[in-house]
């Protein structure tokens, strides 16, 4: 947090002097001390988000892929004048975190012919475009990438 913080304020005043710095240091320590009172903050969770970090920024470069060839493929389907032969796909992630379970349901919603239906606990519904799109979901990149984030949580 307060990282989060310090890189916020940084950004935003947009110039670095000496003076900036130092206050920010004192401003980004008091915002996460006060966040940390407020709720269950602690230094410790933001320690395993550090680790995390490789995990997360490789998660973001494969979303970003799997909308790219998925957009490709939805836009292969409607050039080729194919009918959608859309289907209900039901899958458990395995993952026992609510925040990552929400991730990828909306990761799953972000990717062009497929939106999350029904999410609760690990169980999902998803709506496919095609029925190749719903083919191994629960064995998906998405699925093994928030497998390795969620160790931490």
């Amino acid at each position: 947090m307060i990282i989060f913080v310090f890189l916020l304020w940084l950004v935003l005043n947009g110039r670095i002097t000496l003076e900036l710095v130092i206050f920010d240091v004192i401003i980004s320590t008091a915002v996460a001390a006060f966040l940390s009172m407020l709720t269950s903050y602690n230094i410790k969770t933001e320690v395993q988000l550090i680790k995390k970090l490789p995990f997360i920024l490789l998660y973001l470069l494969n979303l970003i892929l799997e909308i790219i060839k998925a957009s490709l493929s939805v836009i292969f389907v409607i050039l080729s004048g194919k009918k959608p032969d859309c289907v209900l796909v039901e899958f458990h992630s395995g993952i026992n975190s609510r925040i990552l379970n929400t991730v990828l349901a909306n990761s799953i919603t972000l990717t062009p012919g497929t939106y999350t239906v029904f999410l609760q606990d690990d169980r999902f519904v998803i709506h496919c475009l095609m029925k190749s799109y719903g083919e191994d979901m629960d064995k998906s990149s998405f699925v093994k990438l928030l497998k390795n984030i969620s160790g931490g949580y």
